[in-house]
């Protein structure tokens, strides 16, 4: 890991992971630590649809746009694990539209997606100025999210030689478990992910959503050196990221990673 992806933290902001270093993009991977939640949601729950205590998470909230322009505006969707991806003004940035990724070219909007294990993915282009970000769990990668964002991106008149892009602390193929029939599904429906996949117990199989991810990304044309992928596995840290796996699908809270550039 270059030294371009050392999380930044200064108590009391919350740490984030940063790919970029230009400033004029603003983005970053949150955790879990570095905010006032407590029990499953300790401590920097973003996610006000989890059961958390409303101050608590307008209190997380505050803690992060402190760390960024106040004329900066944050856009979101409702996620369903769906595919489509939604452009985003300033028009609209405050609506949240049934979707799993957004797009932009607007300056001082910043994207921002919800995780629990599922892949978060950022997607910058500086020429011309253009971001978008996913929510990409086996479903969406299943129906083409990846594709779906370069797609959006490139009508917003980024090329995808120009696209770059960071795939966020998600489950790991270390830990990311699914049953055989699911395994075998991604095998038949997206070519090459069977080297994406080992067996795992009768029964079992793993599977590395973020690899699958990448190779769609480079079929849609965004170059393989482009693509950087700074995140642990979710599960194995725990301790730093809210993982669904980690609690055996119980109650925990969420965390988000952002794009945007600066108004």
């Amino acid at each position: 890991m270059s030294d371009s992806h050392a999380i930044r933290f200064s108590t009391p902001t919350p740490p984030r992971l940063r790919v970029w270093p230009e400033t004029p993009i603003i983005h970053g991977f949150l955790g879990r630590v570095g905010g006032g939640s407590r029990g499953p949601y300790d401590s920097l729950n973003l996610s006000h649809f989890v059961g958390d205590d409303p101050r608590a998470v307008a209190d997380n909230w505050e803690r992060v746009r402190g760390t960024l322009p106040e004329s900066t505006v944050f856009s979101r969707v409702n996620q369903v694990h769906g595919n489509a991806v939604r452009v985003v003004t300033h028009a609209d940035a405050a609506a949240r539209p049934r979707a799993d990724g957004m797009a932009t070219r607007e300056a001082g909007i910043v994207l921002g997606i919800f995780t629990a294990d599922c892949v978060p993915v950022l997607m910058i282009s500086s020429q011309p100025q253009v971001a978008c970000a996913l929510h990409a769990g086996w479903r969406g990668v299943l129906s083409g999210i990846a594709a779906n964002g370069v797609r959006s991106m490139e009508e917003l008149g980024a090329p995808t030689s120009a696209i770059r892009v960071a795939l966020g602390p998600s489950i790991g193929p270390c830990c990311f478990e699914v049953d055989a029939e699911l395994a075998a599904r991604f095998v038949r429906e997206i070519p090459g992910s069977a080297r994406q996949a080992r067996d795992g117990k009768p029964g079992k199989a793993f599977l590395n959503l973020r690899g699958i991810i990448r190779d769609q990304l480079i079929e849609a044309g965004v170059p393989a050196h482009a693509i950087t992928d700074p995140g642990p596995c979710t599960r194995c840290a725990s301790d730093q990221y809210f993982s669904r796996r980690a609690v055996a699908g119980t109650i925990t809270g969420l965390q988000m990673s952002f794009v945007g550039f600066t108004p």
